[in-house]
């Protein structure tokens, strides 16, 4: 099957206040810069069956970040579009890749990153985990390259500082290396403690 993929025109982000509340919305291709406001993301890490997980490079012609490695697909849901909805259309989008088994396990991940130009990126972002189904099939205009890696070897080397990664995916997997259980999983988080802005889900 072939993915159809979103153009990106037009898109919108949810503009949130500091309770996580939504209070607007603001056109995703202008709402990075050096005094971006608070709005609505999420991060997925996406796994295989044999425990790896799928790391991406950013595209190189990305507005922030580009050409970093990070975690498996981020973004941002539209106006009106429950979290978890998100998280499929653009792992689709981004990746050509289906999912299985969506889980969340961080709801109330937020943090605040700048680039040595001065723009930054201020998010509440959630974030899941998920199994592949099927093989990705990536969008050259957000994914430069990726690569399947053990998810041990890949959190050792990030707590470690040995390994180059996104300022998100740094914090994020110091905070899942937190919650991880003996047998590699994650707990499962309540859709109750998502953002305001996000409980389009229940």
């Amino acid at each position: 099957m072939t993915a159809t993929r979103a153009t990106g025109e037009r898109e919108e982000v949810v503009l949130v206040d500091e309770r996580g509340y939504a209070i607007g919305t603001a056109a995703k291709a202008r709402v990075h810069h050096r005094a971006t406001p608070l709005h609505l993301a999420f991060s997925c890490y996406v796994f295989d069956g044999d425990g790896s997980v799928l790391v991406t490079q950013r595209a190189l012609g990305k507005r922030t970040w580009p050409g970093v490695w990070t975690n498996s697909v981020c973004g941002h849901p539209a106006p009106g579009e429950a979290i978890s909805q998100a998280v499929v259309r653009r792992t689709l989008d981004e990746l050509g890749l289906f999912l299985t088994g969506l889980q969340l396990v961080l709801p109330g991940f937020r943090y605040v990153a700048e680039m040595p130009d001065g723009t930054r990126e201020n998010e509440l972002c959630p974030v899941f985990v998920a199994l592949a189904d099927g093989a990705p099939d990536p969008s050259p205009a957000e994914v430069n390259d990726l690569r399947w890696e053990p998810w041990t070897a890949f959190r050792n080397a990030v707590l470690a500082d040995e390994r180059d990664v996104s300022p998100w995916c740094r914090a994020q997997v110091r905070e899942l290396a937190a919650i991880e259980t003996s047998d590699g999983r994650f707990p499962i988080a309540s859709p109750l403690e998502l953002p305001a802005a996000a409980l389009l889900d229940l």
